[in-house]
């Protein structure tokens, strides 16, 4: 976050400064999230996958984002209080951690299913190891809970190169693991056209569920909307106004996110976990 040099006035409104004026964009989405939320919760209790709890989680995230947005919005107190624009922030940071997270699960768990042996090459094989997958977004996560933690209501010249130099590691962080699950999502599609299918696996298939009927089209679709989502953050990064503009950052950032999450109610797509090989890393 990009903050005003200097003392601001006490009146000073950061949630305007930052861009944040839509009540009625930030309590949409929320209550858009409120059904999500119940059913990834009830999807937890019936198949408690990895996948199905931290979407539930992060529906719960995003529903609090955006109710301090509204209230952000809303209210010129609210605006002038630095500490709920950095939670607003803080949260909408942390969150991502989940949704990338659980696209790459979910596509390594697809790949699994198919009983095909692990590749042999070392940069794809470095690429599914999910424990570094994790450290790194974790890496991101921090650097994003730095960077907004260190905004107060003095800032330096000095300070807020700091600020800039930690926002733009964790976004390059998040732009080069969002691009690595969309390649593992473009290999596993590849993998299943060159593969075929044998006839009884076709019969097969038209009995199978939405989502695990189109399984590969939903996770193609899901990873190119989190592209959308990093391409936007990684292109602005530098430029606060053009994304922190809402009428950017609506369409290509929060609405990209709220569709992704709406695909994996697609009934099949999430594989139990009974039926999970064990995991390659």
């Amino acid at each position: 976050m990009n903050a005003p040099l200097g003392s601001p006035p006490s009146d000073f409104n950061y949630a305007k400064f930052y861009g944040i004026h839509s009540v009625a964009g930030a309590v949409v989405f929320a209550v858009l999230y409120a059904p999500l939320f119940g059913w990834f919760v009830f999807q937890s209790s019936r198949n408690p996958t990895y996948v199905h709890v931290i979407l539930a989680l992060f529906c719960a995230i995003r529903i609090a984002a955006f109710a301090i947005r509204a209230a952000l919005a809303a209210s010129s107190s609210a605006g002038q209080n630095l500490g709920l624009l950095i939670a607003e922030q803080v949260l909408f940071g942390v969150g991502y951690f989940g949704l990338l997270y659980s696209a790459y699960t979910l596509v390594l768990d697809r790949d699994l299913l198919t009983g095909r042996p692990p590749p042999s090459h070392p940069v794809l094989r470095f690429t599914r190891n999910r424990r570094l997958f994790r450290v790194l977004l974790m890496v991101a996560v921090a650097l994003g809970i730095a960077s907004s933690s260190m905004t107060d209501a003095t800032h330096t010249a000095a300070n807020d190169n700091t600020i800039k130099s930690l926002h733009e590691a964790r976004t390059i962080i998040f732009l080069v693991l969002t691009a690595l699950q969309a390649l593992q999502t473009l290999r596993l599609v590849k993998d299943e056209q060159l593969g075929g299918a044998s006839d009884a696996e076709e019969n097969e298939k038209r009995h199978k569920k939405f989502g695990d009927k189109h399984a590969m089209l939903i996770l193609l679709v899901i990873s190119l909307l989190l592209l959308v989502r990093e391409i936007f953050t990684t292109v602005t990064v530098n430029n606060a106004s053009k994304q922190n503009n809402e009428h950017l950052w609506y369409p290509l950032y929060a609405l990209p996110e709220f569709l992704a999450v709406a695909f994996y109610t697609a009934p099949g797509l999430v594989p139990p976990r009974s039926e999970l090989p064990t995991s390659d890393s």
